[in-house]
């Protein structure tokens, strides 16, 4: 299998540096370059093109949401994972609205961590079901509710809200599949039907839009 190219930013030293060690140790991943913040982040994502960037939030000169705009405007298909805590809501909206293909919180395992990366390379958003929650609750609170419940661009079928509703509640292929009782196939399968008939491009897309649904 082709080796996943990491860029790693962090601005702090020892936080990096466990990343690498962890990541190192595996045959998948190599760490071609590292960042302490954002402008940084923007310079080693322009040299390198990693395939997945591992990015911080919280940075002194340019923060993560900044900077992930910012690659994401030098490169629209630049894969960002954000890694996050509880207490920075704020960034988490502002870097999903930047682009950002996925969350995880920071006291992660190594096996979920791997999980996101292999995710967000694969082209798939990654919702940690904590982090999915946070927001989809947070705007919930922002948002007026609509007034009437909105419709998709073609109906969903059963199967189809019953995909979408474990979606946006941060499950993988194999969570749903497990959950639902189908085949991990036919999980990727109906997530392509939901995100064309939805008019998305993503899963973190389409976990936004089962909320104005009314589906959560």
């Amino acid at each position: 299998m082709k080796t996943i190219r990491l860029l790693l930013v962090d601005d702090q030293a020892l936080f990096r540096e466990g990343l690498r060690t962890i990541l190192s140790a595996r045959s998948r991943f190599e760490v071609v370059a590292e960042a302490a913040n954002g402008d940084e982040a923007i310079q080693q994502a322009a040299r390198h093109r990693p395939d997945v960037i591992l990015m911080d939030l919280n940075m002194p000169i340019l923060d993560g949401a900044a900077a992930t705009k910012r690659i994401k405007q030098d490169n629209p298909s630049a894969r960002i994972l954000v890694l996050t805590t509880f207490h920075e809501d704020e960034r988490i909206f502002e870097a999903l609205r930047a682009g950002a293909a996925g969350y995880l919180l920071k006291d992660s395992d190594s096996n979920h961590l791997a999980e996101a990366i292999e995710a967000v390379h694969r082209g798939e958003s990654f919702l940690q079901p904590a982090v999915a929650a946070r927001v989809i609750a947070e705007l919930n609170r922002l948002s007026p509710k609509p007034k009437e419940k909105m419709q998709p661009v073609e109906p969903l079928s059963d199967r189809e809200e019953d995909v979408l509703r474990e979606l946006a509640r941060g499950g993988s292929n194999k969570e749903i599949a497990v959950a639902l009782g189908l085949a991990e196939g036919t999980v990727k399968n109906h997530i392509s039907n939901i995100l064309a008939k939805l008019g998305v491009l993503d899963r973190t897309q389409a976990a936004l839009k089962a909320r104005d649904l009314g589906i959560l």
